[in-house]
């Protein structure tokens, strides 16, 4: 399979399983032509989907960095044949998603946040 194809399929298979998790994704290049995103819909997230057997880390990064817009985190979402799907972001930008996530869970703990409370 060549490397257009496969790239392709991988952000197909990305955006469908995003989906399943519950966002409204699909491959960027389906709808409007929306150049320098692969998949769309993940909500300040820029996604840079790579579906190759060797993958040059740094440089995937470096390009989701640039591709991404003011507001957007980048992140290289990628996996090889028979592998798991695995997201690569800079430490900067994983802190702060972190960093909410624990405020959500320190205010779950403390019963605050709900609806019911």
């Amino acid at each position: 399979m060549n490397s257009k194809r496969k790239g392709k399929r991988g952000e197909l298979e990305l955006a469908q399983l995003l989906r399943e998790y519950g966002y409204d994704t699909r491959r960027g290049q389906q709808y409007s032509g929306i150049e320098g995103k692969d998949v769309i819909g993940l909500p300040h997230i820029h996604i840079e989907c790579k579906r190759v057997e060797r993958l040059n880390v740094y440089e995937a990064v470096r390009q989701a960095v640039r591709d991404a817009k003011e507001g957007e985190k980048p992140a290289v979402f990628w996996r090889r044949n028979r592998e798991d799907w695995l997201v690569t972001m800079r430490l900067e930008d994983w802190i702060e998603l972190y960093r909410e996530w624990e405020s959500g869970m320190w205010l779950k703990e403390r019963g605050e946040g709900d609806d019911n409370s």
